[in-house]
């Protein structure tokens, strides 16, 4: 039976905290079990939470890395380096971020790593902020390593049992999906570097990428070299859930490099991006190179209607920034 995730509150009370834990301690390398519980799921966003906004508000990201992990700590530690160039003391009037109104998705899985879906809203705006929180052992916090931010129509209704746990996509071709969610990565890729795949349904990550390139690959007064590589586990985790519809869920992460080398005659005189120089190591007079992570959540259909792969969200952010 399939049916709507239950709504759980992201806040517990100081002694509920002392008596409900998010710990599976039986056999959880072999058996298949929940990867939390609700209550260790709410501590594990809690967590997150707290942890976030006191890397936001010392613009340190050792903190950052104690909540965040993958995609959205690479991202992260990036971000508040180069804020902090700008702000040494930090910002100790940083607006703290607030996430409500959780929903889990808690997959059964046999075992690790382990991972389940926070859809939550938050203080920033209308959206819904689907966190996806990881961990590889045990004895390993619960980390947030993706953030996708939906409107409330894009959220897809997650396919759950009869006692109501998500179900993961482990990929391979018993996933009757129009692609193995563990191959994403490089098949996006791919496709950026090709401009060719029927797979992807046209939009902003998409086409709208292959033409910005086009128009960018040559200039009178430079040129630029695009490169992509997927993004591969252990650091870097492809994850997807079931959905009502028969298809998934997943989330995602690649690498890309800009590289623009101006013409003969021609110099760099600005650079107009504050984070980039901010990050910014050696100098830029002729070619500045800029390296970015993304992440994403997309729609896989199932392989029985067909369909294209849709981006419902795509978050890119640049890690550093080269001049030459």
């Amino acid at each position: 039976m399939r049916r709507r995730l239950p709504q759980v509150t992201a806040v517990l009370s100081a002694t509920a905290l002392l008596t409900l834990t998010g710990c599976v301690t039986v056999h959880g390398e072999r058996a298949v079990v929940p990867a939390v519980t609700k209550a260790g799921a709410a501590k594990a966003l809690e967590r997150f939470t707290d942890g976030y906004n006191r890397a936001n508000r010392e613009l340190d990201p050792a903190l950052g890395a104690r909540v965040e992990t993958g995609a959205l700590q690479t991202m992260g530690e990036a971000d508040l380096k180069a804020r902090r160039v700008k702000n040494p003391d930090g910002l100790p009037d940083y607006p703290p971020l607030k996430l409500t109104d959780a929903r889990f998705a808690i997959p059964r899985q046999a075992g690790w790593p382990k991972f389940f879906v926070a859809d939550t809203d938050s203080n920033r705006d209308d959206n819904r902020w689907l966190l996806v929180f990881t961990r590889s052992a045990l004895d390993d916090p619960w980390k947030a390593a993706y953030l996708s931010i939906l409107s409330r129509d894009e959220v897809p209704e997650f396919a759950v049992d009869e006692d109501g746990y998500a179900e993961p996509v482990t990929g391979g071709r018993g996933s009757a999906l129009v692609t193995d969610p563990a191959k994403i990565s490089k098949t996006y890729t791919d496709y950026l570097g090709s401009g060719e795949g029927e797979l992807f349904a046209d939009g902003y990550a998409t086409s709208a990428q292959l033409a910005y390139r086009k128009r960018e690959s040559k200039t009178p007064k430079y040129w630029t070299q695009f490169a992509d590589q997927p993004a591969r586990p252990p650091q870097y985790r492809t994850v997807a859930l079931r959905t009502e519809d028969g298809g998934a869920l997943a989330f995602f992460a690649a690498h890309h490099t800009q590289k623009q080398t101006m013409a003969e005659g021609f110099t760099i005189n600005k650079i107009n991006d504050q984070k980039a120089n901010a990050l910014l190591t050696g100098k830029a007079e002729k070619s500045l190179t800029l390296v970015r992570i993304s992440q994403a959540a997309v729609s896989i259909p199932p392989k029985e209607d067909g369909g294209k792969v849709v981006f419902l969200n795509r978050l890119e952010g640049l890690t550093s920034a080269r001049g030459g």
